[in-house]
């Protein structure tokens, strides 16, 4: 299964709207028959891949992948179908599908024709590299990461209005990774006004996200062609969702930051702080306009991962 998780993380800004997937066909004594992960909308999932590369040897083989086989008929037909015309023997699936087109019915499937299934091995690692998707499939709406960068005294921009550069260079290319694993982005008009960013992916090879942007865009900025919303946030993260945008990025400013932040829509925090000082207090802040008044209203999560980048930091915080 970890060889299975891995080759999913090779495809993770490739796949979506469809989950990214890993499996691995394994022969009865455990030699590796074949592995595979999804391909982009339109080809092969990562349980034909797998199958394909293993050819004959996968009759009586066991199949190991990372999230429930589909058995309903979408772009391609359903994985199930496949793992039976193969014969294999047994199936080791990490979670089971929330997707209301499977949600189960492809483990029974497989039951029901006297494969041998085992769920759960290593759930909890597939469910994080799979939070996006699941989160979509559970709500409807794209799993939401804001993304900040800020000295160590958490300061964002210094009194002139200049925040260029931050961090270093991998921390940056770090933060393209991101941008290219998000299906959208989205910023604030005055954002666009100040720095007019274009909001592609640059120093690491992905595809360009849908650019949204909170507010009226001026005439001949980078960021066009963009989605221009405004109102209520949950009414937006709704036609993301219905988009099939899985993983929204939201680069800020602090105004848009803190207005995600509020309405307890984020679901990811990437900070990523930089060995430098402002030194005082009339630095822009992380996120502006009231906080919590009191200790007991404190925003309280978890770090889930800690980075060390170059010079730089990367935390992600998760809520608990």
């Amino acid at each position: 299964m970890a060889m299975a998780v891995a080759a999913a993380a090779t495809v993770r800004s490739t796949t979506s709207p469809n989950p990214w997937v890993g499996a691995v066909v394994l022969s009865p004594g455990g030699d590796l028959l074949g592995i595979g992960a999804t391909q982009p909308p339109g080809g092969p999932h990562a349980e034909v891949v797998a199958l394909r590369a293993a050819g004959p040897s996968a009759c009586g083989a066991t199949l190991v992948v990372t999230l429930e086989p589909c058995s309903h008929h979408g772009r391609t037909p359903p994985c199930v179908e496949a793992v039976l015309a193969a014969g294999v023997q047994r199936v080791v699936v990490g979670i089971e599908d929330p997707d209301p087109n499977v949600a189960g019915r492809g483990l029974a499937a497989l039951r029901a024709a006297g494969v041998d299934v085992e769920l759960g091995v290593l759930a909890d690692e597939v469910t994080a590299q799979l939070a996006p998707y699941l989160h979509h499939r559970r709500t409807g709406r794209p799993f939401v990461v804001l993304k900040l960068a800020a000295t160590a005294d958490g300061r964002t921009a210094a009194p002139d209005g200049t925040s260029q550069w931050i961090t270093g260079d991998e921390a940056r290319a770090d933060a393209h990774r991101l941008r290219a694993e998000s299906d959208a982005v989205l910023v604030g008009a005055g954002t666009v006004r100040a720095d007019d960013p274009a909001l592609t992916v640059r120093h690491v090879e992905g595809p360009d996200p849908l650019r949204v942007v909170l507010g009226k865009v001026p005439q001949g900025a980078r960021v066009h062609p963009c989605l221009e919303r405004s109102g209520d946030l949950g009414a937006v993260l709704d036609e993301l969702g219905g988009r099939g945008v899985l993983q929204l990025l939201v680069e800020g400013g602090a105004t848009v930051a803190s207005a995600f932040h509020r309405a307890g829509l984020v679901d990811r925090y990437v900070l990523y702080l930089a060995p430098a000082l402002f030194g005082g207090d009339d630095a822009a802040p992380l996120l502006r306009g009231p906080g919590a008044a009191t200790m007991d209203e404190l925003w309280r999560g978890r770090f889930a991962a800690v980075t060390r980048l170059g010079d730089d930091l990367r935390l992600d915080l998760e809520r608990t």
